[in-house]
């Protein structure tokens, strides 16, 4: 199942999540990231860091709202950093809150933790394994048996103390009852819903980020709500799990203090290298509580927004633990506590090394000067780079200084390839660059043109005003060499150079076309002028004909009207 993921669209050329992936879970494909299940720990880094907020988690809120619709018997499991991560007064005023919202029961996953810290104690007392890792974060356990499965046989053999309170709860309440757990971490769900080993001890899971929306629409104020007790017994000093080295205080105690080192590491960076202390032998006899998250789950993905100091969260819980071991544990065996871990480790296929060189030349690297190692792509070095990209994790194109190159070297292209002239003037009139086109104007090559002055060669009226007053000069017919050529001139004043753009075109060509076809059209009107006058004069001659020939009819015609009258009489 997939936990979280990125949104389409928003993702471009920015690597983040891939730079902070340790274990480069993440793939890049036609400039969209996108979560590999498989490779993926479940950290939550790649959300933290996202600066497009591109990123989508799978919620199971509709689903506890459907519980409660439905009627079922719904107790929520709350992880013990909600006294330092949730703003009340009293501890018992999110009971009364999960109460309104139509929670069954409120109980302390502490109470699980309690059953964790007992397995651990037999454990240690038991004095069996080299090194002893705790498995109560689950990115942890998917770390060990991913990427470093040599150490799994050093896992202590045990759920986690959610998965140990689902457990309990449903042995109490029965198998109908649904569970849902309350806390910081993402990765719980791919405990609950994703590992076939644990399935079923867990119905639902609600972040601390989830709740707040929730009371949001509820209308439900924490301060404002009353004081009411859990529905366990006190945990005691299993409310430490979600601190630093809290674990360890829960579990090695005086009596066990001679036997295994107590270690705690957190942070994802540290417990890789812890792992690769184990791998290499460097470490023995440790009890070791290993915790991705910096500060442990007090400082968890989904309440980082609460509260941004882990030093106020770490003091709010401490203050309210106390410090005495949990009495009449919750009846539960060892073996319904159990969980046996494994090699799951990823095995993607290594490319040669002719396919990695080829790889790299293909991003213009050809000897080892050339691998810049920036990490702007996200991999430490070109060759971690090049093979993602052969394994189908990254493209060609991640690779930022040579997407740069290319952006440069297609924009000199462009520059020597135009037919315009193109120069960048200083605000002394000094010739700072120009193209090629430009140097054949001035008849100099470019080293001579860039230490000239751009008066030495063109009238300047318009570069000057430009200049001075930063407003534009746009398709000014002007005449370079010495009338020679006809060129539109363009102006434009760059701002943070304090220089201009000048581009002249030739427009000569189109200039003696235009003037050919203005002495053609005048040709053509004086023509038809001719015509039209010519016209005029046969019309003239036509029409004093035709009036003298009426005439001359009108008085023959009148003459013999008259004959005949004559006659008559």
């Amino acid at each position: 199942m997939k936990v979280i993921d990125f949104k389409d669209a928003k993702c471009r050329h920015c690597y983040k999540c891939v730079r902070n992936c340790a274990v480069k879970a993440i793939t890049v494909k036609d400039e969209q990231a996108r979560i590999m299940v498989d490779h993926c720990i479940n950290c939550g880094r790649c959300l933290e860091v996202c600066p497009q907020n591109a990123k989508t988690f799978a919620s199971d809120l509709e689903r506890v709202k459907g519980y409660l619709r439905q009627g079922f018997q719904t107790i929520i499991s709350i992880a013990p950093s909600y006294a330092g991560v949730l703003e009340l007064d009293k501890p018992g005023q999110v009971v009364d809150a999960l109460q309104k919202l139509g929670f069954y029961e409120v109980r302390e996953t502490a109470e699980g933790a309690a059953l964790v810290t007992n397995e651990y104690k037999k454990l240690v007392r038991e004095n069996r394994m080299p090194n002893i890792i705790t498995t109560c974060c689950p990115s942890v356990n998917d770390l060990i048996e991913k990427y470093y499965p040599d150490c799994a046989k050093l896992m202590a053999p045990v759920v986690s103390p959610m998965v140990a309170h689902g457990r309990y709860i449903k042995k109490i309440y029965g198998p109908d009852v649904k569970v849902v757990f309350l806390g910081p971490c993402i990765a719980k769900k791919q405990e609950a819903i994703g590992d076939d080993r644990v399935f079923g001890a867990i119905d639902a899971i609600l972040t601390f980020e989830e709740l707040a929306d929730w009371f949001a629409e509820a209308g439900i104020d924490l301060a404002s709500c009353e004081d009411k007790p859990m529905g366990n017994p006190d945990p005691k000093i299993n409310r430490l799990y979600p601190v630093s080295g809290g674990v360890i205080q829960s579990v090695i105690t005086e009596e066990d203090a001679d036997g295994y080192h107590k270690v705690f590491v957190d942070g994802l960076e540290n417990c890789m290298e812890m792992l690769e202390c184990l791998q290499k032998g460097e470490l023995d006899h440790c009890f070791i509580e290993a915790n991705v998250c910096e500060g442990g789950c007090a400082k968890g993905p989904a309440s980082a927004h609460w509260n941004t100091s882990y030093v106020k969260t770490k003091v709010k819980i401490e203050n309210g633990v106390t410090y005495k071991a949990a009495r009449d544990l919750p009846d539960m065996t060892t073996e319904e506590l159990a969980k046996e871990f494994g090699d799951h480790s990823i095995r993607d296929v290594l490319p040669s090394e002719d396919q990695i060189r080829k790889i790299l030349q293909s991003t213009g690297k050809f000897t080892v000067e050339d691998e810049l190692n920036c990490g702007a792509c996200g991999y430490s070095t070109c060759r971690e780079k090049a093979i993602a990209v052969f394994q189908g994790k990254a493209e060609l194109s991640m690779c930022m200084p040579y997407a740069l190159a290319q952006a440069e070297s297609m924009s000199n292209v462009v520059m020597d390839v135009t037919p315009n002239m193109i120069f960048v003037i200083g605000n002394d009139m000094r010739i700072l660059d120009c193209n090629r086109k430009g140097q054949e104007l001035l008849g100099v090559g470019h080293e001579e043109a860039v230490e000239r002055y751009i008066f030495e060669f063109i009238e300047t009226e318009d570069i000057e005003n430009t200049l001075l007053t930063k407003e534009p000069v746009m398709h000014k017919k002007v005449q370079l060499e010495n009338g020679r050529m006809t060129a539109e001139e363009t102006i434009v004043y760059i701002e943070n150079l304090d220089a201009v753009l000048v581009t002249f075109q030739d427009v000569t060509h189109e200039e003696k076309i235009r003037e050919q076809h203005y002495n053609l059209k005048v040709e053509t009107v004086e023509m038809a002028q001719k015509v039209i006058e010519k016209q005029m004069m046969v019309a003239q001659e036509i029409a004093g004909l035709l009036g003298e020939t009426t005439a001359e009819t009108k008085v023959t015609l009148t003459k013999l009207r008259d004959s005949i009258l004559n006659e008559e009489e």
